[in-house]
């Protein structure tokens, strides 16, 4: 059957699929066409059983290396701490089961946005029938309210429009009409079409079944959902690498001392028990569940910016997106048509305000008690049947004050152009229900997508007619015969009319939808005996008025901290070119060298030339669901990290395809939240920004204590290898370094996970979308902090040992005391890679002064209490000997800070030169 239905006329589409427009189907016929075609629904792949997902979690490089501690930890017979490790590991593998089944559902709110039921024509009777059963041929109904249940030709409209900005993108509903289009066309402009999933808003029509289920356009839309893939985010590649690292280190450690031990002519078993505590040492079995929490906490200090994080790595990646792709209905605009200019007379008009809130100011040089200025609100008021609410209630004149007061949200029942003629009468002082205290409506001639106008009659209190006009400019100045100069109504001249025309175009070329307002005065006649061409003559030419859907205004600064922070911001959008251009100029998106780009441009370059030019766009224009996920792809193959908002159904494959998707809570629909990864509560733009924010500092806060951990676990390793190697006993046992790893790496470095980020973040470009975690000289500083806090840890111990004539118990104490506190007091100079302690605040960070002193109590109670030295290997220890391990371990904090001290000397130093 052929694609582009919208070619064919109403006879043609009946005639190739066999139906009757007028009495539809057969029973038996549609019994077997469901059987060759299937059900109007969306079918989706295999669910992925839910054990798989769970089995799926265990092939992470991390998990196989807590497993690995498991072992070596039972071997040791630390059976306690092996069952520790395995609920962690277990824990990790629950919370990735859940984000990946919570992922997969959003196929099943893509079928919940179907039709329950349709309204078909079947043996030339009326009826009602559950959408599923719905078969090409069939001919359906459809009203205002009316979700289209399939895709249809359309056969008959009447008035009808349809909103299709879920699917399309559109800001405005669609006027639909009938005719076919030889062209070929984008389905946004396939004017003769009702698509699947969109709704009526206005008139009525009938259509012909053309495509069901997967074979509709929001079918195609569930296909490439399922073809868009879900791939590591850059934490998780970073993670698999560090995990690489460590098991090579693990190994080459490991082995370095058995053979020298065993060179050196020590025992085996002495040997590879030896080596097995060094793998304990080195493993940071807590990495992951840190890496867990850390996330976990962001997304609660997520929810308070109103950000919703639906997958826990989603922070992260979004803190290293070079590039936010965001449509613009609804996301960077407000989604309400607002009039910003008009013309009434020769006088320029501007308007205040945001949105459908009434409030705002009218500027212009014109006298408000002018007949021009009075009738042009009136009109706009009259000639229309939008309703104005306020916090749900319906406004109606003089009691619009007695809605609620508290946090009102104005919105538009009825069209939106309509809506925003009304809105700026109000503004004016003009309200419909006061007007009609005086004027009463007695006839109406609707608007028709082939008339381009609509009026209305009031008759006022005197009895006599007046007909109110709006329509395209063209055609209501072709009805027009005379307008108002300077308060007079005098004739159009030729030249006046081109006049209003250059007037019309300059409007227009700024991206606003112009309508013109006219109207006349009829006399007391009979509504009855009047006719449409009667009614829409000889008018008179009163004004213009421009509207477009504006940005928002939080959106412009958001746009602009974007700029500032190193990320691209691309608006991707379905509307026209000339709208998305203004648009942008004003967000200041598009400027420079900066290109823009229209769907069929977009279908005329190859993968390879898109990728190339997708640096230099900024805004894609007229543009279908497919056309997003290939500019998705091509910038993700172009080396970004990806951002993509949206908040239709149109935007889903792109937002699942994305490094990051991001869904608008309140416009948002149900498929585009659940094919993300993050929704904005707010559907604020702003919040992105805070949210990156957010994302660059749980990034810096994963960097601290991946530092933290590994500089102390380099001590531990490097203190037991240097005494190997030196010929001394063992200075911690196995129990030792277990133990010390839960109390240093456990609530230190989770409450790392809540330092505030640095103040200068936002100004800091976007990281390499490849960038190791230990760039910047990370693994120099690990390696370095580590070297002291173990030579540090094995000067005490060897001290000791010698000095206390081979007191083995009190030795290991003394070093295992002197590497705990030095683990501790190096905290805090993981705080910040740019920033000393004393330059971000010793008090900043509360729950780490609170995780540290809890630490100490716990170490002070494993070394004095009677029941837990035995299991320890303690002794106590007296005053000497505290002061030589508080002053041993202040030694790497303090070199620590001096050696930062210097570097940002010198930095000032070179600045002072340069300048």
């Amino acid at each position: 059957m052929p694609e582009q239905w919208y070619s064919l006329t109403g006879e043609e589409v009946a005639a190739v699929l066999k139906t009757n427009p007028h009495r539809g189907l057969d029973e038996r016929e549609a019994r077997d066409r469901i059987s060759r075609f299937g059900p109007n629904e969306l079918t989706r792949q295999p669910p992925v059983p839910l054990w798989r997902i769970f089995m799926e979690q265990f092939k992470d490089f991390m998990v196989l290396i807590l497993l690995g501690a498991t072992v070596i930890s039972g071997f040791l017979g630390e059976f306690l701490d092996a069952a520790t490790i395995i609920i962690i590991v277990i824990i990790n593998a629950i919370l990735g089961c859940i984000q990946e089944y919570r992922a997969e559902r959003s196929m099943e709110a893509l079928k919940q946005l179907t039709a329950p039921e349709a309204r078909v024509v079947r043996e030339g009777n009326e009826k009602k029938i559950p959408a599923a059963t719905l078969v090409p041929g069939d001919v359906v109904l459809l009203e205002a309210g009316d979700r289209v249940p399939a895709d249809l030709r359309l056969i008959q409209a009447v008035n009808l429009e349809i909103e299709e900005s879920a699917l399309t993108g559109e800001s405005l509903p669609v006027k639909k009409r009938v005719e076919p289009i030889l062209e070929k066309v984008t389905p946004g402009d396939a004017r003769n079409m009702a698509y699947q999933g969109t709704v009526v808003t206005r008139g009525r029509g009938r259509g012909i079944v053309v495509a069901t289920g997967m074979a509709t356009e929001m079918g195609r839309i569930a296909g490439l959902i399922q073809e868009a893939g879900g791939e590591e985010t850059p934490l998780q590649r970073r993670l698999a690498q560090l995990g690489r690292w460590l098991v090579a280190f693990c190994l080459l450690i490991c082995a370095l001392v058995v053979a020298v031990g065993i060179y050196r002519g020590e025992p085996a078993g002495q040997m590879f028990l030896a080596g097995v505590s060094l793998a304990v040492a080195a493993i940071p079995e807590g990495l992951p569940a840190i890496v867990t929490m850390a996330l976990a906490i962001g997304v609660q200090r997520m929810i308070r910016r109103r950000a919703i994080i639906r997958k826990l790595p989603a922070v992260e990646t979004l803190g290293c997106a070079t590039v936010i792709c965001s449509d613009k209905t609804g996301t960077l605009t407000q989604n309400e048509m607002t009039v910003r200019r008009a013309i009434i007379g020769q006088f320029p008009v501007e308007f205040t305000g945001e949105g459908y809130d009434p409030k705002g100011e009218v500027v212009t040089t014109l006298s408000p008690r002018s007949e021009e200025f009075q009738l042009f609100f009136k009109i706009a008021a009259l000639c229309n049947n939008a309703l104005l609410t306020r916090s749900g209630v319906t406004i109606g004149g003089m009691f619009r004050n007695l809605a609620r007061r508290e946090s009102p949200v104005w919105s538009i029942n009825g069209d939106p152009t309509e809506g925003a003629l009304l809105v700026m009468a109000a503004k004016a002082g003009f309200w419909r229900e006061e007007l009609e205290r005086y004027e009463q409506r007695v006839m109406e001639i609707p608007f028709d997508s082939e008339r381009k106008r609509m009026s209305v009659v009031y008759r006022h209190n005197d009895g006599t007619l007046a007909a109110y006009v709006k329509g395209a400019p063209d055609v209501i100045l072709e009805l027009c015969t005379h307008h108002y100069h300077h308060g007079r109504i005098i004739p159009l001249t030729p030249h006046q009319r081109k006049e209003i025309l250059r007037q019309n175009a300059s409007m227009a070329s700024g991206a606003l939808r112009v309508l013109a307002l006219a109207w006349r005065r009829l006399g007391p006649k009979s509504p009855e005996e009047l006719t449409e061409v009667e009614v829409e003559q000889n008018l008179v030419f009163v004004g213009l008025a421009g509207m477009i859907d504006p940005p928002r205004p939080a959106a412009l600064s958001a746009v602009q901290r974007c700029r500032r922070a190193g990320i691209k911001v691309v608006m991707i959008t379905g509307d026209h070119l000339l709208t998305a251009a203004a648009v942008a100029r004003e967000m200041g998106i598009l400027g420079g060298q900066r290109r823009i780009i229209t769907g069929q441009e977009l279908d005329q370059l190859d993968d390879d030339q898109l990728r190339k030019v997708a640096g230099e766009v900024t805004v894609y224009a007229r543009v279908s669901p497919r056309h997003k996920l290939r500019i998705v792809r091509a910038l993700k193959e172009a080396g970004h990290i990806v951002a993509m908002t949206g908040d239709g159904i149109n935007d889903a494959p792109a937002i699942k395809e994305a490094d990051i998707g991001i869904a608008m809570g309140i416009t948002g629909t149900d498929v585009t939240k659940e094919a993300s990864s993050m929704v904005l509560a707010d559907d604020n733009f702003t919040t992105i920004v805070a949210a990156i924010e957010e994302g660059r500092g749980i990034y810096d806060n994963i960097r601290k204590f991946i530092r933290y951990l590994l500089s102390c676990n380099v001590g531990e390793v490097l203190v037991m290898f240097f005494a190997v190697l030196a010929g001394l006993p063992l200075p911690l046992l196995p129990i030792q370094i277990l133990w010390m790893n839960l109390v240093t790496d456990g609530l230190p470095a989770l409450a790392l996970g809540v330092d505030p980020p640095d103040a200068d973040i936002m100004y800091r470009l976007p990281r390499h979308p490849r960038e190791s975690i230990f760039a910047h000289g990370l693994a120099w500083r690990i390696l370095g902090s580590g070297l002291t806090i173990g030579m540090c840890t094995l000067l005490v111990f060897a001290g000791v040992h010698i000095f206390s004539q081979g007191c083995l118990e009190l030795a290991r104490t003394m070093a295992f005391n002197t590497l705990v506190f030095s683990q501790l007091f190096f905290v805090f100079t993981c705080r910040s890679e740019k920033h000393t302690i004393w330059e971000i605040g010793l008090f900043s960070n509360p729950h780490l002064l609170m995780a540290v002193l809890c630490s100490i109590s716990l170490q002070l109670a494993v070394t004095y209490v009677p029941y837990l030295q035995p299991v320890f290997h303690t002794v106590p220890l007296n005053l000497t000997h505290w002061l030589l391990i508080i002053l041993i371990s202040l030694a790497p904090p303090l070199l620590n800070t001096f050696y930062r001290h210097l570097q940002l000397r010198a930095r000032e130093k070179v600045m002072y030169i340069k300048v």
